[in-house]
């Protein structure tokens, strides 16, 4: 289905702002609809006849809805929608009229005009009509709850036809917010409470607060009741600004253990405060997950940091090992296995500061291939190239793919490019392993160069390591390859990736390794995860 936006930029001459202001009403105008027990549908104007659009709707979870159909991209004119013409020609709210019926059930129809305030903050020309259709078909009998729901309902649609309402968003602020339902407070202009639902008084309580909060100044109780006094100032200082006719951010309440959300809302129908409207939900439980979790996050970075160090030490005892074996050979295979270790350690760092159990795998990349440059056994300066994103990796794919990168990038910097005493028995990335075999030389103006591409194509990474170097031999067999750093790379794909690899010579020359990865997991069961 067509967004807001799609529809309004294909059949109308709506400006971007006006576009936009359409937008934040829809992101705001289930409170609305709650308090009314009624569907808004949100229309514009299509051609000058009068033919209007639905390019939004809301329905009420306080009342059954009007319409069991959605009615978004339906384009309607002639006496059906003459209630929206009165309303968008002559700006005011329209009410007048009998009870339409839709099928078998009774509605009964509002029309509420949308206005933009200009930058001078002056009322706006009509740019949308807001339909507010209530479903008849239910008897109710008015309670005082009833009552106070839609009462504070017509001073928000007036804010609508003003162009006051909904009020500014604020930088980083989500559309997460208290409902009706959750808890609400009517506030008369000097800030006392005329109307406590029964869950606001509920969330209260659990503060603190057991009176009853009618006739409270709420701005005063809230100090009274934070644990924080800075804290309290603050949802203070919002209530304030409401009843002054701004729009102050979401606060938070802490008392005896407790956690209550707040959300506070300026009433100034026709432009004059009148009071305000306040939202509260009690949000304890999700605050005590929400620090569970962090507890957790914290410890398992904590947990890696320790890993890291830990591999780190590791690595530098087989360092200190290397430096006193006397073999070549021996010291070679410690060397080796340092930089295996540091290349798992790497991404240990990297997960003990992130957030979660993925990491943002382009980083580990970079100074795997910058490391492998500077330990590399050759006399040749290599460039090295990444192409692509890697994006971000769970860590099980990460720990196993830096290996085997690391042998990858090291065997192509020393086998593809070897020192000049090697030149007679070159090696390739490929052919570690192999017997010497004479291959062709490389091409002395071609500046050497390893790139590592990477996509992601239907969940699966596709990863190539390509070097111009001297080529593969001509009687390679990768599966008669055995080297030990090439036997890690094929049982790590194989195996822990649950992917392939393939050896061959590079288009241009040189050598190429393809690993297909893929991203989505399977449990043991064979269904897939992630």
């Amino acid at each position: 289905m067509s967004t807001l936006r799609d529809l309004a930029e294909e059949h109308t001459h709506l400006r971007p702002a006006d576009i936009d202001h359409l937008h934040r009403i829809a992101g705001d105008w289930q409170l609305l609809s709650d308090l009314s027990f009624a569907d808004l549908l949100l229309w514009v104007p299509v051609d000058a006849d009068g033919t209007f659009l639905c390019v939004a709707q809301v329905r009420p979870t306080t009342a059954p809805t009007a319409y069991q159909d959605d009615q978004v991209g339906r384009i309607v004119g002639g006496s059906e929608v003459a209630h929206l013409g009165v309303a968008y020609s002559q700006g005011r709210i329209w009410r007048e009229g009998d009870p339409v019926w839709y099928g078998d059930v009774p509605a009964r129809h509002e029309a509420i005009p949308v206005r933009l305030r200009t930058a001078e903050g002056e009322a706006g020309e009509v740019i949308a009509v807001v339909g507010r259709d209530t479903n008849l078909s239910t008897a109710r009998t008015p309670s005082q709850l009833e009552l106070n729901y839609l009462t504070t309902a017509d001073d928000l649609a007036q804010m609508i036809a003003d162009g006051t309402f909904p009020p500014p968003r604020h930088p980083g602020e989500t559309t997460s917010a208290p409902r009706v339902g959750d808890g609400l407070v009517r506030l008369d202009a000097g800030g006392k409470v005329t109307y406590a639902s029964p869950n606001a008084q509920s969330a209260y309580r659990r503060l603190g607060y057991a009176s009853h909060l009618v006739g409270e100044d709420l701005a005063a109780l809230h100090r009274r009741l934070a644990g924080d006094p800075l804290e309290g100032t603050e949802a203070a200082n919002g209530i304030l600004a409401a009843l002054r006719g701004e729009g102050p951010p979401r606060r938070e309440i802490d008392a005896r253990g407790a956690t209550m959300l707040t959300r506070a809302l300026p009433l100034m129908p026709a432009g004059v405060p009148i009071g305000a409207l306040v939202l509260v939900r009690d949000i304890t439980e999700v605050r005590r997950r929400d620090r569970a979790l962090i507890t957790k996050d914290a410890t398992i970075r904590e947990i890696h940091h320790r890993v890291k160090n830990n591999l780190q030490t590791v690595a530098a005892l087989l360092r200190l090992q290397a430096r006193r074996v006397a073999m070549p050979e021996a010291r070679v295979a410690l060397e080796e296995s340092v930089r295996r270790v540091a290349s798992i350690a790497l991404v240990h760092e990297t997960l003990s500061m992130s957030s979660d159990e993925a990491v943002e795998f382009d980083g580990i990349v970079d100074r795997v291939s910058s490391a492998a440059t500077e330990v590399a056994a050759t006399e040749v300066s290599v460039g090295m190239r990444r192409r692509g994103s890697f994006g971000v990796l769970p860590a099980e794919i990460a720990t196993s793919l830096v290996m085997v990168l690391n042998e990858l990038l090291l065997n192509a910097v020393e086998h593809g490019f070897p020192p000049s005493d090697e030149e007679d028995e070159p090696l390739t990335v490929a052919a570690s392993g192999m017997v010497p075999v004479a291959v062709p030389e490389v091409d002395p103006e071609l500046r050497p160069e390893v790139v590592v591409s990477a996509h992601r194509f239907r969940k699966m990474l596709h990863v190539s390591v390509a070097d111009n170097g001297r080529g593969l031999p001509p009687d390679f067999d990768a599966e008669r390859a055995s080297r030990l750093g090439l036997q890690i790379v094929r049982a790590l794909v194989t195996g822990e990736l649950r992917g392939t690899i393939e050896l061959r010579a590079g288009a241009n020359g040189g050598t190429e390794a393809v690993l297909v990865v893929p991203l989505a997991r399977n449990a043991p069961d064979g269904r897939s995860q992630g």
